[in-house]
């Protein structure tokens, strides 16, 4: 069986096991924090980063599009990307759009976002400025008929919730505007239509289990 490894606070790690869940392939969860030090770890993910998979065989892969990507491939029912060429090519290249010109990008503001930190005002700048051409250019490729790439859930979706409702609260919090929502994405509408399905509200539901878990150890000094 399938091990995924990484924590559900991870917004990545969600991702692939919303892939998993959707797919409908047995897997088992282990947590595994980020920047881990440890050997066996690196040899999985050398940069000690989340998620990773072990596969049944005892072999790795890392990269949340790359464990994606294989699992499209080795486990192609029900298929998440179109057999057509070009339209599997159009599902990715909005992962890519997503991934390195929004999230990417974003990320930079998560120290203050997220994790009680400061961000300069050069930072923030420049992060708005980035994200106000990014933005257009992916609203540009985004369908939204009524999923990402169009009338059926794709990896592009599973992509869409990782990445858009982080980008848009970081924003939000950081330079006091949900930048997605300025452009006219209604990231919060896809996201509505996500929670509808079985493998979204597993997901959901674990991350929040898992919030309050910290939370409560917090509040006991733990």
């Amino acid at each position: 069986m399938i091990k995924l490894h990484g924590m559900t606070l991870s917004n990545y790690y969600n991702k692939v096991k919303l892939v998993l869940l959707e797919k409908g392939v047995p897997f088992v969860e282990q947590e595994q924090r980020t920047r881990s030090k440890d050997e066996a770890v690196l040899a999985a993910t050398p940069l000690g980063k989340i998620p990773y998979v072990t596969l049944e065989d005892g072999r790795t892969l890392c990269e949340s599009q790359v464990i994606a990507d294989y699992l499209e491939a080795a486990f192609p029912q029900p298929p998440l990307v179109p057999r057509d060429p070009l339209a599997a090519a159009k599902v990715r290249e909005l992962i890519a759009f997503m991934e390195l010109y929004l999230e990417l990008v974003a990320r930079e503001l998560y120290a203050e976002a997220f994790f009680g930190g400061k961000v300069g005002d050069e930072t923030k700048s420049s992060v708005r400025e980035r994200l106000a051409r990014n933005i257009p250019a992916f609203k540009r490729l985004a369908r939204f008929a009524p999923y990402v790439a169009g009338s059926e859930f794709t990896l592009a979706d599973a992509a869409a919730y990782a990445t858009l409702p982080t980008v848009a609260q970081a924003t939000k919090a950081v330079l006091g505007e949900d930048l997605l929502a300025a452009a006219g994405i209604d990231w919060k509408a896809h996201l509505k239509l996500l929670g509808e399905r079985p493998a979204v509200q597993r997901v959901n539901a674990d991350r929040k289990r898992d919030l309050e878990a910290m939370a409560a150890a917090k509040a006991k000094g733990d």
